[in-house]
C-alpha cells in the first residue's frame, strides 16, 4: 500500500500512558431508541462520542425545522459530554424503495443532485454540531456505466461538497465500501488525486473492511493511511465476507489494531458500527465498550513486554519467553471469541491462540491456508465454516456470485473466492481500480449489503 509522494504530515503520536482512544457508537445500531435516549445510553456507558447517522428517526435531514432540531441536539451532546461525527449512510432516507439510492453515480443528474444536496445539508449540520468529520460514500456503479464515466461523475459530484466542507471547517471523510465504486484505500487515493489532493477531503477508515478485502492487515492499513484518516469505524469481520459482526464473532485481532491507532496519534472517534443489530443495541453497546477497553489494556501490556524485552537485549541479557511480546500479555492464549451477545468481553482476536508462536494455526473463512501469516494477523476458522470451505455467508444466502478475487499482501493469505455479502436480494456492484499488491490486476468486487 504505497501512498502518494505528496503526503500531509502525520499527527504527533499520543504520549505513552496518555488518554485512551476516544470510543463512539453509531446510532445506526440504535435505531429502536429515540435519539435522546440513545445519547444518554452512550454517555452512561462511558463512550466519548457518537456516530450520528442522519435518518428519519434520528435528526431527520428532510423534516422541517432542521436548524432548530440541530441546535437542540448540539445542546444535548454538550450536556452529556459527547463528541460527534455526522454519518450519511441511512438506507432509505432519500428513496423509500431502493437502499442507499440515489448515489453520486446515477445516470440522472437530478438524482445525483439529490445526494449532493443531502451531503451539503450534512456539512451544515456537522458545522452546527461541532462535529469532527462528515462521513460519505460513493455508491455502486450503475449497470452499463463504464468505470471512467463513473469516476468522472464521482469527482464532479464530490467537488462542491469538498468545497462546502472546506468553507465550514469540517473534514469530509469518504469511506471505501465493499461493492462500491470507491471500495479500497487505493480507490480513495484515486479520487483524492483527481480532485487535486484537497486538505478538506479525508478518509473514513472502516477497520472491518480492511480485514475483509485490503491486501494488508488492518494495523498496517492504519499506519499507511494515518495522514488522511479523519474518522474510524470498527467492528469484527471475516476475510472475504462483508458482514459487520459483534466483537469476537469474526477474525480480527484487535490489540494490534488499537495499538496502531494510538501509535499514529489518531484522536478522532473510533466508532462501533453494528447497523444490523439495533434489536439488541443497548446490550451490544455495553459489551462493545468493555471489549475495546480490554483490548486497549492488552495492547498496552504487549507494548510494555516488548519494551522490556528490548531493554534486556540492550543490557545483554537473554530474552525470556518465545520472543513474541504478545506471549507475556495475559489472556492472549484464549483466542476463541465467544461473541458479545452474553455481554462478556472475551475473545479479543478470533483465533488468537497460537499468537505466541507467531504462526497461523487454522484456516480463514475464505478457505485460504493461514500458514505464513505475520504475527498478529487474524487466525482461526470462522464460526460455522469448515477448514477449506469457501467464504462464509448468511443463512439466507449471498446475493449472487461475483467476479474478482481479493488478494493478500506479504504474509497475508487471500480468500479463495470473491468477497461475498451475508444477505440476499441486493443488486451487486463492482469496484474499479486495482488494490495495491494485486499483481494480476483483477478488480476487487463484492455485492453491497453488509450494512
Amino acid at each position: 500500500m504505497t501512498p502518494p509522494a505528496t503526503s500531509p504530515t502525520p499527527p504527533a503520536a499520543a504520549p505513552p500512558g496518555g488518554p485512551g482512544l476516544r470510543l463512539g457508537y453509531g446510532t445506526n445500531g440504535l435505531t429502536d431508541l429515540r435519539l435522546d435516549d440513545a445519547l444518554a445510553l452512550l454517555a452512561d456507558l462511558g463512550y466519548d462520542g457518537v456516530g450520528l447517522t442522519l435518518d428519519h428517526m434520528h435528526l431527520d435531514p428532510l423534516a422541517p425545522d432542521l436548524a432548530a432540531r440541530t441546535r437542540k441536539t448540539a445542546a444535548r451532546l454538550s450536556a452529556l459530554g459527547l463528541s460527534v461525527a455526522v454519518e450519511t449512510g441511512a438506507r432509505y432516507v432519500l428513496d423509500p424503495r431502493r437502499k442507499h439510492h440515489p448515489t453520486l453515480l446515477e445516470d440522472d443528474p437530478d438524482a445525483r443532485g439529490a445526494r449532493i444536496a443531502l451531503l451539503l445539508k450534512a456539512v451544515r449540520v456537522a458545522a452546527d454540531l461541532g462535529a469532527h468529520a462528515v462521513h460519505c460514500f460513493s455508491g455502486i456503479t450503475p449497470p452499463g456505466v463504464p468505470a471512467d464515466t463513473a469516476w468522472l461523475r464521482l469527482a464532479e459530484s464530490m467537488a462542491p461538497v469538498v468545497s462546502a466542507a472546506d468553507a465550514a471547517g469540517v473534514p469530509l471523510a469518504i469511506e471505501p465500501e465493499p461493492g462500491h465504486l470507491l471500495a479500497t484505500i487505493a480507490d480513495f487515493h484515486r479520487l483524492r488525486t483527481a480532485l487535486g489532493a484537497p486538505d478538506a477531503l479525508g478518509l473514513t477508515l472502516d477497520l472491518g473492511h480492511c480485514q475483509c478485502l485490503e491486501p494488508e492487515p488492518p494495523a498496517d492499513c492504519v499506519r499507511a493511511t494515518a495522514p488522511w484518516v479523519r474518522h474510524v469505524q470498527i467492528e469484527d469481520m471475516r476475510r472475504g465476507v462483508h458482514e459487520h459482526l459483534p466483537f469476537g464473532e469474526g477474525e480480527m485481532d484487535f490489540p494490534p489494531v488499537l495499538a496502531a491507532l494510538r501509535e499514529t496519534g489518531y484522536r478522532g472517534l473510533v466508532g462501533v458500527e453494528l447497523p444490523r443489530d439495533s434489536h439488541r443495541g443497548p446490550e451490544l453497546a455495553r459489551a462493545s465498550y468493555a471489549f475495546l477497553r480490554r483490548a486497549e489494556e492488552e495492547a498496552a501490556a504487549e507494548a510494555e513486554a516488548e519494551a522490556a524485552a528490548k531493554a534486556r537485549v540492550r543490557a545483554g541479557a537473554a530474552p525470556t519467553g518465545s520472543g513474541d511480546p504478545g506471549a507475556a500479555a495475559p489472556g492472549r492464549a484464549s483466542g476463541a471469541g465467544s461473541g458479545l451477545g452474553s455481554g462478556t468481553a472475551s475473545g479479543l482476536g478470533s483465533g488468537a491462540a497460537g499468537r505466541a508462536s507467531g504462526t497461523a494455526s487454522a484456516t480463514d473463512a475464505g478457505g485460504a491456508s493461514g500458514a505464513g501469516r505475520a504475527p498478529g494477523a487474524a487466525r482461526g476458522t470462522a464460526p460455522g465454516a469448515a477448514p477449506g470451505a469457501g467464504p462464509a455467508s448468511d443463512a439466507a444466502g449471498p446475493s449472487g456470485a461475483v467476479s474478482g478475487a481479493v488478494t493478500g499482501g506479504p504474509g497475508r493469505a487471500a480468500p479463495s473466492g470473491a468477497v461475498t455479502e451475508a444477505s440476499s436480494g441486493i443488486p451487486s456492484g463492482a469496484s474499479s481500480g486495482t488494490p495495491p499488491g494485486n499483481p494480476s490486476g483483477t478488480p476487487t468486487a463484492a455485492t453491497h449489503d453488509g450494512r
